[in-house]
């Protein structure tokens, strides 16, 4: 088996749970197979480069193998191999994430119903000070 559909490798390779999710993010316009927009039966094959999008990030990877059916997590990453921009991305990506992240004390017991209020119009960014 020299190629597959690149929905059914998506889902064997183990980015998407579902063959459905895949095809759904196909359709969304999130995959692209060699620089170019897939549909969700085009072929794969050894050697082709993907772009995926999977908000928030994105990977660039290239087609290493294709199996069968879906294999393990080990297995699945013998498949592909990650660029190493997009490795460094991610990791770049992941580290802003992470600092960005509010950190809620709750040392100081349950928040009363106007604290709470005055958070989550602070998260909706509706603050305005009284």
């Amino acid at each position: 088996m020299d190629d597959q559909r690149i929905d059914k490798w998506l889902w064997c390779s183990r980015f998407y749970k579902t063959r459905a999710l895949a095809v759904d993010a196909i359709k969304a316009g999130r995959v692209a197979v060699n620089g170019q927009v897939a549909k969700p039966s085009k072929s794969v094959g050894v050697g082709d480069t993907l772009v995926l999008r999977l908000p928030p990030y994105e990977w660039t990877v290239q087609v290493l193998g294709v199996a069968r059916q879906r294999v393990g997590a080990p297995e699945a990453r013998k498949l592909y191999a990650e660029s190493a921009d997009s490795l460094a991305n991610r990791e770049k990506l992941r580290e802003q994430l992470r600092l960005s992240a509010v950190i809620e004390d709750s040392r100081g017991g349950k928040l009363s119903k106007k604290d709470r209020r005055d958070r989550e119009a602070f998260k909706r960014g509706n603050w305005a000070e009284d």
